[in-house]
């Protein structure tokens, strides 16, 4: 009949229904896992936790193992430093080629971390020893060979200002021209200064010199009213304020607790520059860092100490007469650490401000305006009283001079090395981006100049100086540089140091640990390269068996392929029994052999799959539980079955239901360029992926006839390793196929220089988590090993980023 089916019509319709009822079977088991996710309350499940606006870097190109390149790196740290200048997405980040930074104005800083000598053969070789960096630190990237010198590639070409301009020495005419447009310059430049801008020509009076609510507002001065000031003490001093009204110089020091700055010093000077207060105060919490480098407080020095905060306030209160002006320099903080509010203040580092928001370091401008040396630096810390007095100096000179002499004197071109050199008070109320009414100065737009600048042409934008901390012998050109303020110190624990106490303070950090204090010999380098490779190749090894003797190979080998690539198979025979040696191109393929056939029966025999035990291989399991636990390998699954003809689209689409997944990296056989029958697919969190094993596992996720784990390799790893492990087939195959005939490899670990270098990692780490435990939520932190290079061979750097937003992991350990 013409309605009648065909029997294969019947047939292609019955496949259909099939495939859908399959289809509706997965989305189900899909929805109950998802449901099972925010019952756990996922984390990272956007969809069932509250919007919540934080800095956050997503890293989904890293999946394609692209190297990232210097140019690159620098990129991501000036779109850090530029924020809101950026041309952005709509969720507010800069626009990079190999990563997304979102939200990028709730950053609070960016510390740079960079371990001299050491490259990512250091990192895996010394694994276990990493334990902090491994853990912390969530992203990964490879680096290239570093060029001779690394900082320089990565922060980028000082700015022009550092070169020495050719000089032509003009003609008579030409002269009398240029004398004419310098004077034309002159008054053009005058006129766009930010202090006339402010307070015009003519003199001013003290009381044009006070803020306004709305200024001490802007830059976070105690206010009544204030959520964060309800416990603050008010100096009572309401009194009306003339021109005549006294002021005082204030300057306290502070150290640091749990609860961040509290005061240990205080320091008031009356009109004639008479100390009336010179009190040291005993803080209420537990000090973790004196910070004597500034404030020149010790242990000893405040042990004895029994005045409280309490009672320096009470006797502010009583010397401060009801119309008195207070002055200070970064005057916020002072009173931040007194807890007092006080309504007519001025505010040095304010009042000689400069484009931009920039403002000068208080050394600075007693120097160049008063002619005055303090901080000396052959003092231990700063003296409270000479810095109330130097504030209070500055004012008095302003209001008896004017903004014009002050103008006139060209403070921008004053000195080179020392400008806009913030004090450690001042530097954490600069913002990461430029605000105020100079912030369009520079024309957000310009993509030219944002292309072609360096980090400290970003940062000079931003009113900002780069901190650089490194050991004297570190040889880099920023310490020359005007736009950097650098601290040399003589080892790694004077730099861990002041680190400490600067780096929570900063906007942008760079660190520089050396830990060796010559170069590394380039034969221990090579030598510790074969060492890695010989015993990565023999973890991916299993042994099985044994046999009986009439055990079938072909299903053998098809079974052991299922489980990833072989690189080789060899049937052992001199046992009593059978056994086969394989060794797989991957360390997942191995670990799954192991997992599912040990123990199992095959062929009619129990058989046992487990590694070889040798010297290497010792540690083999908490190698492998560690590399499981590993924040860039829990989020990742390893499947292995795939069709060689798939592609990415293809793999993407197949497994499109899975939820939450971010890419699939597929790898592709070099000689072939197929693609292989494994892949890496990446999801957002480690729940996602374990909701996805457990699909992956289940009824369902057999009938795609899969093999799957967790991930053991992270990409740049798994990418190193295949071009550090050749095919059996190839002429270096002897370095890493592991037979029992071999002639043992030199051991790294057993010469003195091996011991030392295991226990240098173990440092280095210790070094990076006390650090890392100082460092505020909102803290973008990126570890760079630069890799190293010599005729001998080179090795490959690793970048590794961490961005704080835990409270718990940014409180500071007690020295």
């Amino acid at each position: 009949m013409r309605g009648e089916r065909s029997p294969q019509r019947r047939r292609m319709d019955a496949a259909l229904d099939e495939k859908s009822r399959k289809r509706k079977q997965i989305q189900n088991e899909l929805f109950r896992v998802s449901r099972e996710g925010v019952a756990s309350g996922d984390p990272d499940d956007e969809e069932s936790q509250p919007k919540c606006k934080k800095v956050r870097l997503s890293t989904k190109l890293f999946v394609k193992n692209c190297e990232i390149s210097h140019d690159q790196l620098r990129e991501l740290l000036k779109s850090a430093v530029l924020g809101k200048q950026h041309k952005s997405t709509e969720h507010g980040g800069p626009k990079l080629g190999w990563c997304h930074l979102s939200h990028p104005k709730h950053l609070k800083s960016v510390v740079v971390i960079v371990l001299q000598g050491v490259s990512q053969l250091h990192f895996y070789k010394f694994y276990l020893q990493f334990k902090h960096l491994r853990k912390a630190f969530k992203h990964r990237f490879r680096l290239p060979v570093p060029s001779a010198n690394f900082l320089a590639d990565i922060i980028g070409e000082q700015p022009n200002g550092n070169k020495e301009e050719e000089r032509i020495l003009p003609t008579p005419s030409a002269m009398q021209v240029s004398s004419s447009l310098a004077n034309s310059q002159a008054i053009t430049d005058l006129q766009n200064d930010p202090i006339i801008r402010k307070y015009g020509y003519e003199k001013v009076g003290l009381v044009r010199c006070l803020l306004t609510k709305e200024e001490m507002k802007k830059f976070d001065f105690p206010l009544q009213g204030l959520a964060n000031c309800k416990n603050f003490v008010s100096t009572e001093c309401v009194g009306p304020v003339s021109n005549s009204s006294p002021l005082f110089g204030l300057d306290c020091e502070m150290c640091l607790t749990p609860n961040g700055n509290e005061l240990t010093r205080v320091s008031l000077v009356d009109a004639e520059g008479r100390c009336i207060m010179d009190e040291l105060v005993k803080p209420d919490n537990k000090i973790l860092n004196y910070l004597t480098r500034f404030s020149g407080i010790t242990r000893k020095i405040l042990k004895p100490v029994t005045t409280k905060l309490r009672d320096v306030q009470a006797k502010l209160k009583k010397l401060l007469p009801p119309d008195a002006v207070l002055v200070g320099h970064s005057l916020n903080a002072d009173l931040q650490a007194l807890q007092m509010i006080h309504p007519n203040v001025i505010d040095t580092s304010l009042l000689f401000v400069r484009d931009l928001g920039r403002r000068f370091k208080l050394k600075f401008l007693a120097k160049v305006v008063l002619g005055k040396e303090i901080q000396c630096s052959d003092k231990v810390g700063h003296d409270s009283i000479e810095d109330a007095l130097a504030t209070l100096e500055l004012a008095q000179y302003f209001i008896k001079h004017g903004p014009r002499k002050i103008a006139e004197m060209k403070l921008d071109t004053a000195v080179n090395s020392q400008q806009f050199l913030a004090s450690p008070k001042q530097r954490n109320t600069l913002p990461l981006c430029p605000s105020g009414p100079y912030k369009e100065a520079r024309p957000s737009t310009d993509a030219t100049w944002q292309k072609n600048a360096g980090i400290l042409e970003c940062l000079d934008l931003a009113g900002q100086k780069l901190l650089f901390l490194s050991q004297e012998a570190g040889g880099s050109t920023l310490t020359s540089s005007r736009f950097c303020q650098s601290i040399l110190c003589t080892s790694d624990e004077e730099v861990l140091e002041q680190a400490q106490a600067e780096v929570p303070l900063s906007s942008f950090s760079v660190i520089q640990f050396s830990q060796w204090p010559h170069p590394l010999p380039p034969s221990l380098t090579v030598e510790m390269h074969k060492k890695l490779k010989v015993k990565w190749a023999e973890m991916s090894t299993v042994y099985a068996g044994p046999f009986g003797g009439s055990f079938c190979l072909k299903p053998l080998k098809k079974l052991f392929a299922s489980f990833g690539p072989v690189r080789s198979f060899e049937v052992i025979l001199e046992t009593d029994e059978p056994y086969v040696c394989i060794q797989y191109g991957i360390l997942e393929a191995a670990q799954l052999t192991i997992e599912t056939l040990n123990g199992a029966c095959v062929q009619g025999a129990r058989i046992k799959v487990q590694r070889p035990v040798q010297e290497l291989t010792l540690d083999c399991d908490t190698m492998v539980s560690s590399l499981e636990r590993d924040p860039e390998n829990e989020s990742t699954i390893y499947v292995n079955g795939m069709k060689e003809s798939y592609t990415e689209e293809d793999m993407f689409q197949k497994f499109s239901l899975l939820p939450n997944l971010e890419a699939v990296f597929l790898p592709v056989d070099p000689q072939s360029k197929k693609h292989k029958k494994y892949c890496f697919l990446k999801f957002r969190s480690s729940e996602c992926a374990h909701s996805a094993l457990k699909i992956l596992q289940g009824p369902t996720g057999l009938n795609w006839k899969l093999v799957c784990r967790r991930a053991l390799t992270p990409s740049h790893l798994h990418e190193w390793i295949c071009h550090s492990c050749p095919d059996p087939g190839s002429p270096q195959a002897f370095d890493v196929v592991p037979l029992a005939s071999k002639e043992k490899s030199p051991s790294v670990n057993k010469s003195p220089q091996g011991e030392e270098l295991k226990v240098a990692m173990s440092r280095l780490d210790e070094r990076i988590q006390k650090l890392h435990g100082r460092l505020p939520p909102g803290t973008l932190c990126i570890v760079l090993l630069p890799g190293t290079k010599s005729v001998h061979g080179s090795s490959t750097g690793l970048g590794l980023i961490s961005i704080n937003d835990d409270i718990k992991s940014a409180t500071p350990e007690v020295l």
